[in-house]
């Protein structure tokens, strides 16, 4: 089942519970699925993976910002989204698997320098099937490059 279909029984669910929150989080994260459809045409499940994971961030950054601005309950309304998004994502990869898939990519990549990080990182990231933050795989292989 697609991720879309997911989220609309889903929100069709919340709205027979009545639960007003979830069917308006979930609102919009079918809007933004329905958008990049409408935009690039069938989304593939890693398309909307990587739609979900920008949004899931979307609201983390709103939270801080919300947060820094005194505005405590619409920190913690982009957090409980944030945290609902997370839930139709796959189970990231742990440190262990993560480190031995870029030291895969480092080694198949011929890569000695920070100068080839972009080729490890395209590997790595087809390699990660949407189980890993952009950010942190970055992170580990500037690491192993030296970086």
């Amino acid at each position: 089942m697609r991720l879309s279909d997911r989220v609309r029984e889903d929100r069709l669910a919340a709205r027979k519970e009545r639960d007003g929150d979830r069917v308006t989080a979930l609102g919009g994260l079918l809007a933004a699925l329905d958008e990049a459809e409408k935009s690039a045409g069938e989304l593939s499940e890693q398309d909307e993976i990587a739609l979900l994971r920008r949004e899931r961030k979307r609201r983390d950054e709103a939270a801080a910002s919300f947060r820094e601005g005194g505005r405590e309950d619409d920190a913690r309304r982009e957090e409980d989204e944030g945290r609902l998004i997370a839930g139709y994502l796959p189970e990231e990869l742990g440190a262990d698997e993560l480190t031995a898939i870029v030291e895969a990519a480092i080694a198949e990549a011929g890569a000695t320098s920070p100068r080839e990080m972009g080729a490890v990182m395209k590997l790595v990231m087809a390699r990660t099937g949407g189980r890993a933050d952009g950010r942190t795989v970055s992170g580990l292989v500037k690491e192993r490059l030296g970086g």
